[in-house]
């Protein structure tokens, strides 16, 4: 796992806390965004790619993103320390046509249930920005839905900023407790409907609105999990280590705000051992 870079501050944003040098934010063309340094008294500046910003006391910007869809950097700063926003500025939903947008397949989205609203737009996913860091330690191209074609570009995706914390909280752990992971193997995360379906996982599956994902740790990048448990063997017993883990977890004062679903499932011929993760705001707990 990459060390982290000591910062004096950390950056508020939709809701949001990051305490780390790199934060992801996907956003609407034309969306004004606030942030908040919170941090001790000094000389803050913010450096914005493109877009508008107004810098409305010492540690408070707005910002307002391009009407362009694409890619952005914000850089803010105190002394030393730097936290780098990379801005998704998302293609609008209204541009899907039959279930297809720019030759991508997407599909219906069930109908809006609560929390389970279409989503206002999808991010775009070229060979150009699909490396792009999303955390500390996990990339854009991790999230990307498993559909065929596979060299298809541009795609497209949901991604939501609390799964992202959630996800950089557990790698922590797992490296707490020994494991040298410098990422965790995302073995699934955003599905379009069309995917989703054709899998036939429930209509209403986190995964679509890019706020789950199925991991496992795999230190050594051989598409496996890791013997977790130490006893010779690769199996759900691994994948229970690893949930347990993340129940406790989230039992901390700091990370209860990124409560969600948890469940732990066995290997199939085409899948190893995995724990699904996801930050629906509320507890749910399950064995696949």
């Amino acid at each position: 796992m990459t060390a982290l870079l000591a910062l004096t501050f950390s950056l508020t944003f939709n809701g949001n806390t990051w305490p780390y040098d790199t934060a992801f934010l996907a956003t609407m063309p034309g969306a004004t965004i606030r942030f908040e340094a919170v941090g001790p008294v000094g000389q803050y500046k913010l450096d914005a790619e493109l877009g508008t910003s107004v810098q409305q006391a010492p540690r408070r910007w707005l910002w307002t993103a391009p009407e362009t869809p694409g890619t952005y950097k914000l850089k803010f700063e105190r002394g030393t320390s730097k936290i780098e926003v990379h801005a998704f500025v998302m293609v609008p939903a209204s541009r899907v046509r039959g279930g297809v947008l720019n030759g991508y397949g997407i599909g219906p989205y069930p109908p809006a249930r609560g929390q389970y609203q279409p989503p206002p737009g999808f991010i775009e996913v070229t060979k150009d920005n699909d490396d792009t860091k999303v955390s500390p330690h996990f990339r854009l191209k991790q999230f990307l839905c498993k559909q065929d074609p596979i060299d298809q570009y541009p795609k497209y995706l949901v991604l939501q900023e609390p799964l992202l914390l959630k996800l950089e909280a557990v790698l922590a752990r797992v490296n707490a407790l020994g494991f040298k992971a410098d990422t965790l193997h995302v073995m699934s995360g955003y599905r379009t409907p069309y995917y989703n379906a054709a899998i036939h996982d429930v209509p209403y599956s986190m995964h679509q609105w890019g706020n789950a994902a199925d991991v496992f740790v795999d230190t050594k990048h051989h598409d496996r999990m890791d013997d977790l448990n130490h006893d010779g063997h690769v199996d759900i017993g691994d994948a229970k280590l690893l949930y347990d883990e993340v129940d406790r977890l989230l039992m901390t004062p700091a990370l209860r705000g990124l409560q969600g679903g948890l469940g732990f499932y066995p290997a199939t011929a085409a899948h190893p051992p995995f724990v699904h993760i996801d930050a629906r705001g509320t507890k749910a707990r399950w064995k696949g």
